[in-house]
């Protein structure tokens, strides 16, 4: 079986980064360590994917999306930007799922990427928050932009993202300014950076108003449909429920209605409801879905130029492209007992 960065890495007792920087021979690498990596390479008949690291001279004008997000309208509004932006300049796009179990990259993973015939990688979230997927980049040597990285990886080079806590501030800020004081939320999946900055924008909002998130209305989900489903029945369910309730994505809103249909809850006569990304999905739920417009189509558009104009994570001088955002107003949601 063909020997991987992770074996080597596994073997000489050091990260993949460490491995990436001696097999490329980037300097900051202690000369003990150095023997160190070397050997386990060799022990291990480790060899780089020399195809891969041609990329920069021959260009097969091919780009690829790698995803694991279990939203399918925002994937496919990033392909949609991306492939746009693709055919105007001649290349292709390639699009693959990837699948991360707890954060640790698998075998299969680095042999997909070292034999991944593109000229670069558009990665979304949440893979835009594992350093250790980056670091097998570097060792095939190919170009990659995150959409939306975290803190921690945006630092390792060009991203594309919006803010979004600004943008759940701003959506809070809305609903309180249309009279809603008891307000829910519903906090997007774990392994997503997005979740955190959204839960921030709406705790800062609420707080800058002097309200108060009462037990219960700041309940987990994961972006599904299903979380925020389950996450509403436990809002709606109690004595008091809330008068609004806003969902960190366009799916999990979706959840809520569903909820409040079956429970014969009036949107927006007795529970407003807004989201997050305006998906295709807002427009066509009932009511129509108040939701903030994320520049999803263009973020997918921006990633796939910054690779095709050579952009990529070693010009540490390119800042993040952070793109525009807006609230779009429909009507699931009104003043608090609106007819």
């Amino acid at each position: 079986m063909t020997a991987t960065i992770t074996d080597v890495a596994r073997l000489a007792g050091v990260s993949m980064k460490t491995v990436s920087r001696v097999l490329n021979e980037e300097p900051n690498v202690t000369d003990k360590t150095r023997k160190r990596v070397q050997a386990a390479a060799a022990e291990l008949r480790y060899r780089p994917n020399l195809s891969a690291r041609g990329l920069a001279s021959s260009r097969r004008y091919l780009l690829a999306l790698l995803y694991d997000n279990p939203s399918a309208e925002y994937i496919a509004k990033i392909q949609a930007g991306a492939t746009e932006a693709c055919r105007k300049r001649g290349f292709h796009l390639v699009v693959e799922p990837v699948r991360v179990p707890n954060g640790e990259i698998s075998t299969e993973l680095e042999v997909l990427l070292q034999r991944l015939p593109v000229d670069g990688v558009i990665l979304t979230p949440p893979l835009t928050e594992m350093p250790a997927l980056m670091d097998v980049f570097d060792v095939v040597n190919i170009p990659y932009v995150p959409i939306a990285p975290s803190e921690q990886t945006m630092k390792r080079g060009p991203s594309v993202a919006m803010d979004d806590t600004a943008a759940a501030q701003e959506m809070t800020q809305y609903l309180i300014s249309i009279g809603h004081k008891d307000i829910g939320f519903i906090i997007g999946a774990t392994n997503h950076a997005a979740s955190a900055l959204r839960k921030q924008g709406f705790v800062s909002a609420m707080a800058a108003a002097g309200l108060p998130v009462a037990q219960g209305r700041m309940l987990q989900g994961d972006f599904s449909f299903a979380s925020g489903k389950a996450c509403a029945q436990k809002m709606l369910d109690g004595p008091s429920r809330p008068s609004a309730i806003f969902a960190s994505n366009d799916d999990m809103a979706a959840g809520v209605i569903a909820v409040a249909g079956k429970m014969k809850i009036s949107v927006p006569g007795d529970l407003s409801v807004a989201g997050f990304d305006d998906t295709a999905l807002a427009a066509v739920l009932w009511p129509p879905l108040t939701t903030i417009r994320q520049p999803i189509h263009e973020m997918g558009a921006r990633a796939a130029r910054l690779l095709i104009n050579g952009v990529t994570k070693l010009d540490e001088d390119i800042p993040t492209l952070m793109l525009d955002h807006n609230i779009i107003v429909r009507a699931s949601t009104a003043p608090p007992h609106a007819a």
